[in-house]
Protein backbone atom coordinates (compact mmCIF):
# COMPACT_ATOMS: atom_id res chain seq x y z
CA UNK A 1 0.00 0.00 0.00
CA UNK A 2 1.43 3.38 -0.85
CA UNK A 3 1.05 5.44 2.15
CA UNK A 4 0.17 9.07 1.97
CA UNK A 5 2.45 11.74 4.26
CA UNK A 6 1.28 13.45 7.36
CA UNK A 7 0.76 17.08 6.62
CA UNK A 8 2.33 19.25 8.47
CA UNK A 9 1.30 22.52 10.43
CA UNK A 10 0.85 25.53 7.62
CA UNK A 11 -0.72 22.77 5.48
CA UNK A 12 -4.57 24.47 4.64
CA UNK A 13 -5.61 21.17 4.89
CA UNK A 14 -5.08 20.62 8.81
CA UNK A 15 -7.60 23.66 8.95
CA UNK A 16 -10.78 22.73 6.82
CA UNK A 17 -13.77 21.27 8.04
CA UNK A 18 -13.97 17.74 7.02
CA UNK A 19 -16.96 16.75 4.87
CA UNK A 20 -19.57 14.15 6.30
CA UNK A 21 -18.97 10.92 4.91
CA UNK A 22 -22.16 9.46 2.70
CA UNK A 23 -21.67 6.35 1.28
CA UNK A 24 -19.86 3.43 3.17
CA UNK A 25 -18.02 1.90 0.44
CA UNK A 26 -14.78 0.44 -0.56
CA UNK A 27 -13.23 3.90 -1.15
CA UNK A 28 -14.06 4.36 2.81
CA UNK A 29 -13.14 1.24 3.38
CA UNK A 30 -9.59 1.98 1.80
CA UNK A 31 -9.18 5.15 3.44
CA UNK A 32 -9.77 4.13 6.62
CA UNK A 33 -7.06 1.12 6.18
CA UNK A 34 -4.77 4.03 5.13
CA UNK A 35 -4.82 5.82 8.17
CA UNK A 36 -4.35 2.86 10.12
CA UNK A 37 -1.35 2.18 8.59
CA UNK A 38 0.14 5.53 8.97
CA UNK A 39 -0.70 5.94 12.11
CA UNK A 40 0.55 2.20 12.85
CA UNK A 41 3.88 3.77 10.88
CA UNK A 42 4.34 7.01 12.57
CA UNK A 43 3.27 5.53 16.01
CA UNK A 44 0.63 7.71 16.63
CA UNK A 45 -2.08 7.48 18.69
CA UNK A 46 -4.84 8.41 16.45
CA UNK A 47 -4.95 10.23 12.91
CA UNK A 48 -7.26 11.78 11.13
CA UNK A 49 -8.62 12.32 7.53
CA UNK A 50 -8.28 15.41 7.39
CA UNK A 51 -3.99 14.60 8.42
CA UNK A 52 -3.17 13.12 5.26
CA UNK A 53 -5.18 15.60 2.87
CA UNK A 54 -7.85 14.22 2.58
CA UNK A 55 -11.57 15.93 3.80
CA UNK A 56 -13.51 13.39 5.46
CA UNK A 57 -15.03 12.98 8.74
CA UNK A 58 -13.01 10.16 9.16
CA UNK A 59 -10.48 8.92 11.93
CA UNK A 60 -8.52 6.47 13.72
CA UNK A 61 -7.52 6.11 17.52
CA UNK A 62 -5.49 3.28 18.95
CA UNK A 63 -3.55 4.07 22.46
CA UNK A 64 -1.04 1.09 21.83
CA UNK A 65 -0.25 -1.91 20.29
CA UNK A 66 -2.31 -3.65 22.74
CA UNK A 67 -5.47 -2.12 21.76
CA UNK A 68 -7.87 -2.43 19.02
CA UNK A 69 -7.88 0.03 16.73
CA UNK A 70 -10.94 2.89 16.81
CA UNK A 71 -12.50 3.31 13.13
CA UNK A 72 -14.79 6.70 13.72
CA UNK A 73 -16.81 8.00 10.44
CA UNK A 74 -18.85 10.86 11.36
CA UNK A 75 -18.26 11.15 15.03
CA UNK A 76 -19.51 13.86 17.10
CA UNK A 77 -19.10 14.09 20.64
CA UNK A 78 -22.65 14.00 21.95
CA UNK A 79 -21.86 14.55 26.09
CA UNK A 80 -19.17 15.97 28.04
CA UNK A 81 -18.22 15.88 31.66
CA UNK A 82 -15.34 17.89 33.90
CA UNK A 83 -12.02 19.34 32.36
CA UNK A 84 -8.40 18.23 33.13
CA UNK A 85 -5.57 19.13 31.62
CA UNK A 86 -2.37 16.63 29.97
CA UNK A 87 0.10 16.80 27.78
CA UNK A 88 0.06 16.70 23.97
CA UNK A 89 1.65 16.21 20.98
CA UNK A 90 0.44 15.58 17.44
CA UNK A 91 1.95 14.02 14.30
CA UNK A 92 1.28 17.24 12.10
CA UNK A 93 3.80 19.41 14.87
CA UNK A 94 6.56 16.97 14.91
CA UNK A 95 8.67 17.81 18.37
CA UNK A 96 6.14 20.39 19.97
CA UNK A 97 4.10 19.65 23.21
CA UNK A 98 1.98 21.10 25.30
CA UNK A 99 -0.81 20.88 28.09
CA UNK A 100 -4.29 21.28 26.89
CA UNK A 101 -7.02 20.81 29.16
CA UNK A 102 -9.77 18.46 28.22
CA UNK A 103 -12.96 17.14 28.98
CA UNK A 104 -12.45 14.09 31.53
CA UNK A 105 -15.56 11.65 30.70
CA UNK A 106 -17.00 11.89 26.58
CA UNK A 107 -19.51 10.03 24.96
CA UNK A 108 -18.86 10.56 21.25
CA UNK A 109 -21.26 8.82 18.38
CA UNK A 110 -20.63 7.50 15.31
CA UNK A 111 -20.88 5.05 12.94
CA UNK A 112 -18.30 2.13 11.81
CA UNK A 113 -17.10 1.44 8.67
CA UNK A 114 -20.25 0.11 7.21
CA UNK A 115 -22.61 2.69 8.73
CA UNK A 116 -23.51 0.92 11.83
CA UNK A 117 -24.61 3.71 14.53
CA UNK A 118 -21.78 3.21 17.67
CA UNK A 119 -21.27 4.81 20.72
CA UNK A 120 -18.34 5.28 22.80
CA UNK A 121 -18.03 6.45 26.54
CA UNK A 122 -14.52 7.32 27.13
CA UNK A 123 -12.09 8.98 30.24
CA UNK A 124 -8.09 9.24 30.53
CA UNK A 125 -6.22 8.85 27.54
CA UNK A 126 -8.94 7.97 25.22
CA UNK A 127 -11.13 10.38 25.96
CA UNK A 128 -8.31 12.84 25.24
CA UNK A 129 -7.48 11.04 22.24
CA UNK A 130 -11.28 11.34 20.58
CA UNK A 131 -11.36 14.65 20.69
CA UNK A 132 -7.84 15.71 19.52
CA UNK A 133 -8.97 14.02 16.66
CA UNK A 134 -12.52 15.55 16.26
CA UNK A 135 -10.97 18.18 16.58
CA UNK A 136 -8.83 17.92 13.29
CA UNK A 137 -11.64 17.16 11.89
CA UNK A 138 -13.12 20.32 12.63
CA UNK A 139 -9.78 22.63 11.51
CA UNK A 140 -8.93 22.68 14.92
CA UNK A 141 -5.02 21.89 15.64
CA UNK A 142 -4.24 21.28 19.33
CA UNK A 143 -1.60 24.50 19.70
CA UNK A 144 -4.55 26.06 19.10
CA UNK A 145 -5.97 24.98 22.69
CA UNK A 146 -2.06 24.74 24.63
CA UNK A 147 -1.97 26.44 28.14
CA UNK A 148 1.73 26.17 28.28
CA UNK A 149 4.19 24.56 26.06
CA UNK A 150 6.82 22.22 27.80
CA UNK A 151 9.79 20.07 26.55
CA UNK A 152 9.42 16.64 24.94
CA UNK A 153 9.61 14.08 27.80
CA UNK A 154 9.03 16.78 31.11
CA UNK A 155 5.88 16.12 33.18
CA UNK A 156 3.00 18.64 33.75
CA UNK A 157 2.23 19.14 37.16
Amino acid sequence: MNLPLIRKLGDPALRRKAEPVVEYDQKLHDLLDKLTAVMKENNGLGLAATQIGVGKAVAVVRLGEDFPVIELVNPEIAECNGCEGGLEGCLSVPGVYGEVERHGQITVNFFDRHGKEQQITATGLLARALQHEIDHLNGVVFIDKVIRYVDEGQEVE
